[in-house]
């Protein structure tokens, strides 16, 4: 049997860790004796275990660092989190990714433990340096200082969440170990305490007022049981959309506003997370937007104008729900059998979905060229696809296209069919041109 160099990366590693905790028994080192960065010290070494598959090895270092005094203790998690964090923001890791990221691999415990480092860490930063979609990620993942500062927070997290120490410790491993494993990302908005007043306000472009009004029509689409008000919930959102995203256009060519684009990452649900990014991907080319797949973590990356991206993002949702409400009818119609319920099956249906749905937004784009033939648009329309390229370029230098495989011709040909069936919404006629 051939070994490949990751694999006996991994076996030594297992075993220094091994002789690193046979070699701390052996010291017979009393916890209680050790100071906060004796105690990191230990924290950062077992996690790095832990990472490497020595979960015993990390339970048993969670019961020996209990005995430590508390407010050692309490300095310690503190700081291997904080040196952890220093790390990743710069690495182009954002609050919303890390709590995402953590809740695929840990429990419940650890990642609201994760919550709240970043809502410490946050702290140390005025609110008008950090960029508005850095200030919107914390809202989302309630991000925000709950205990009091006269006593260690690991001490009140531990009593608000009923663990005994030992219990917390494990927590705490399994999270470091997490944030520890996470690769390096493109960095897509500035740094903590480094925005400035250009770009701390809303996205430029953007009515905000619009999209609460798309976000509450789809919200009712997804909660109705009748399929005919769903449809017709989002066509109006879709209309909206595409309206405002018209408008925005003339206006910029009106006002000759320099076009810019931005990144964000949309964190897809497992399983199938390939195929479900190919239908966001899907969504985002015909709203003049690109896609990075980061099947293994769990999310699409997005590039294009911040209105495009918007409109990918809310319409990309509604049709995943979509997507997954006609696959598991499938899997539940007795006339489709076993095989409906199958993970090739599953796949396929939703690798031609995804295929289909983009056949059908392209065909709406192209019927559409008599309404976004305005001489003024053309210019915009060109520098945006430029400003789109240019990041694209600069976030992503070197990619590779990955294919699928489709193993049931009955999955794809209900995926189609599904998809065909699919509210896309796109009665652009209905558009006309402000002028």
């Amino acid at each position: 049997m051939h070994v490949g160099s990751s694999d006996r990366t991994r076996r030594a590693a297992r075993q220094q860790a091994r002789a690193r905790h046979t070699q701390r028994t052996a010291d017979g080192v009393d916890a209680r004796s050790l100071d906060a960065n004796g105690v990191a010290a230990r924290l950062w070494a077992t996690a790095n275990d832990y990472s490497y598959g020595q979960r015993q090895t990390a339970a048993a270092d969670a019961a020996f660092l209990a005995d430590a005094d508390d407010r050692q203790l309490g300095l310690a998690v503190a700081g291997v989190f904080e040196r952890a964090l220093n790390f990743l923001w710069p690495n182009g890791w954002l609050p919303y990714d890390l709590v995402q990221a953590t809740s695929r691999e840990c429990d419940g415990f650890a990642t609201s433990l994760v919550v709240d480092v970043i809502a410490a860490d946050m702290a140390r930063h005025a609110e008008a340096t950090l960029h508005e979609r850095w200030r919107d990620q914390l809202r989302q993942i309630e991000a925000r200082q709950w205990w009091r500062h006269d006593r260690q927070h690991f001490e009140q997290w531990l009593a608000k969440h009923i663990l005994t120490k030992e219990e917390g410790l494990e927590a705490v491993i399994a999270a470091l170990a997490t944030l520890m494993a996470l690769p390096k990302l493109p960095l897509i908005l500035p740094l903590p305490g480094k925005s400035t007043s250009a770009d701390t306000g809303p996205v430029t472009g953007v009515d905000q007022k619009v999209l609460a009004k798309v976000r509450g029509l789809l919200a009712k689409a997804e909660s109705t049981e009748f399929p005919e008000e769903a449809e017709a919930l989002s066509a109006k959102a879709q209309e909206l959309m595409s309206r405002h995203a018209f408008e925005r256009a003339l206006l910029d060519a009106d006002e000759h506003v320099p076009q810019t684009a931005s990144s964000r990452r949309v964190w897809l649900d497992t399983p199938y997370v390939g195929a479900k990014a190919q239908l966001v991907a899907a969504v985002a080319a015909a709203n003049r937007s690109r896609g990075v797949v980061y099947e293994k973590i769990g999310f699409i990356a997005l590039i294009g104008a911040d209105l495009d991206l918007e409109i990918t993002e809310l319409l990309s949702t509604s049709l995943l729900l979509q997507a997954t409400r006609a696959m598991v009818a499938a899997g539940a119609s007795r006339t489709n059998g076993i095989e409906a319920r199958s993970r090739t099956y599953r796949q396929s249906f939703l690798l031609a979905y995804a295929t289909r749905i983009g056949q059908r937004l392209h065909a709406a784009a192209e019927e559409s060229d008599d309404l976004t033939a305005d001489d003024r648009l053309l210019p915009v329309l060109a520098d945006r696809e430029k400003a789109v390229t240019q990041l694209f370029e600069e976030l992503y230098p070197a990619t590779v296209k990955k294919s699928y495989t489709v193993g049931s011709a009955a999955g794809w040909d209900a995926g189609t069919a599904a998809a065909d069936l699919a509210d896309i919404g796109l009665d652009r006629q209905k558009l006309t041109p402000t002028r």
